[in-house]
């Protein structure tokens, strides 16, 4: 997929040279934004990248412009669309928007049968999950896994989902759940 100059692509080893700035960029962009986002270490992101589950923007000239990753939970019955992030200069031009429905194509390519979930403080995620025919769900409708919820404990919000016994919390909760399930 292009968009004006950027492939949206299924990250490779070439991209591991980006992973310490997404990881930067991430924590900046929860510090600016005051919301719950929770970091992604550079060993992280390169084990997404190497295992095929994340995806990449990046323009002609070589550089980053954005980056998501899928993980599977419950033994694959979830898998999150997860780390989205954009870099600050190529904001607001659709950048974000071809990245989610790569990261949900993915998700359906390595996880037919998996219900898909996100979780995130951003109205313009919530927009595109929407698009893609998530619902808005309750935290009780997620995967109860202590590993899942670790990952939230670099989120300024982490003590608040605690102390609603990880019921609830400032994010939102959306899942797309495939017709295979539905139509059970």
């Amino acid at each position: 997929m292009k968009l004006h100059g950027y492939k949206v692509r299924i990250a490779n080893k070439d991209d591991e040279k980006f992973a310490s700035e997404i990881s930067m960029e991430t924590k900046r962009s929860a510090i600016a934004r005051g919301s719950g986002i929770a970091n992604r270490s550079p060993d992280l992101i390169i084990q997404k990248m190497r295992a095929g589950r994340a995806v990449v923007a990046v323009t002609g000239d070589g550089r980053w412009a954005g980056f998501s990753y899928v993980e599977p939970w419950a033994n694959g019955e979830f898998v999150s669309n997860s780390g989205m992030i954009v870099s600050p200069e190529f904001r607001k031009g659709g950048v974000a928007g071809a990245i989610k429905r790569k990261i949900f194509a993915l998700s359906r390519k390595l996880f037919p049968k998996s219900k898909i979930f996100s979780i995130t403080t951003g109205f313009a995620i919530m927009k595109m999950n929407a698009k893609l025919a998530f619902e808005t769900v309750t935290f009780e409708q997620l995967p109860h896994e202590s590993a899942f919820w670790e990952g939230c404990s670099s989120c300024i919000h982490y003590n608040l989902l605690n102390s609603q016994n990880r019921k609830n919390c400032l994010c939102t909760a959306m899942l797309f759940t495939p017709a295979i399930i539905k139509n059970k």
